[in-house]
């Protein structure tokens, strides 16, 4: 079974088609905030270079990271499943970057809003997240997260507020996603922004 792998919750936009524990065809790219122009044609892309049209399942990345990425990589997978009749699942950001992690514990942050950085936890044997993803300014996280390496586009924050270890800048990757073992590629298609949002509506 064929699945697209959609990923744009932070500045990278990639896009794989993989087939059981193989990728057949994949794109990466840092694009900051140009999603909305990069992703359908980058879909196109790797479907061409697949030789097929349409694949049997979406898969997409739900966040937490950039509130639009998120919103455009959600939409776009939406759309595909309904045209193309087949399910749609999504995963988390944090456990597509530290998959490919390396240790016994793998630490994850991401650049947040307001100063703050999206931080998770992850067992690397097996796979598993260890605790649940929280939004936190980098002194806070400095005090909960011990592992000497921290993967992500906020591991410098981290690593700096807690004036030790070693910060590793990693973007998620839409190929990693053939890693990521069932439960966590099954998740619903829902946005995942990790904190609350900043307009509230009036009472």
């Amino acid at each position: 079974m064929t699945t697209l792998v959609i990923e744009t919750a932070t500045a990278a936009c990639s896009v794989a088609l993989i087939d059981g524990a193989h990728v057949v065809a994949a794109a990466h790219e840092i694009v900051g905030r140009g999603h909305a122009e990069r992703l359908v044609p980058m879909i196109g892309e790797v479907l061409a270079a697949a030789g097929i049209a349409r694949a049997d399942a979406v898969l997409v990345d739900c966040g937490p990271g950039s509130f639009t990425g998120i919103r455009v990589g959600l939409a776009a997978a939406r759309a595909f499943g309904l045209a193309w009749g087949v399910p749609v699942h999504g995963y988390s950001a944090p456990a597509l970057i530290a998959v490919r992690g390396d240790g016994a514990t793998v630490a994850v942050a991401i650049e947040g809003g307001h100063g703050e950085i999206f931080v998770q936890r992850f067992a690397s044997a097996p796979f598993a997240p260890l605790d649940s993803v929280r939004s936190l300014r980098p002194e806070a996280a400095a005090t909960e997260i011990a592992e000497a390496t921290v993967l992500g586009s906020g591991a410098q924050a981290l690593v700096v507020a807690r004036g030790s270890g070693h910060a590793e800048l990693r973007m998620p990757n839409a190929a990693d996603a053939v890693l990521l073992p069932e439960p966590l590629a099954a998740l619903p298609a829902t946005p995942l922004y990790g904190r609350a949002p900043d307009a509230v509506p009036p009472r």
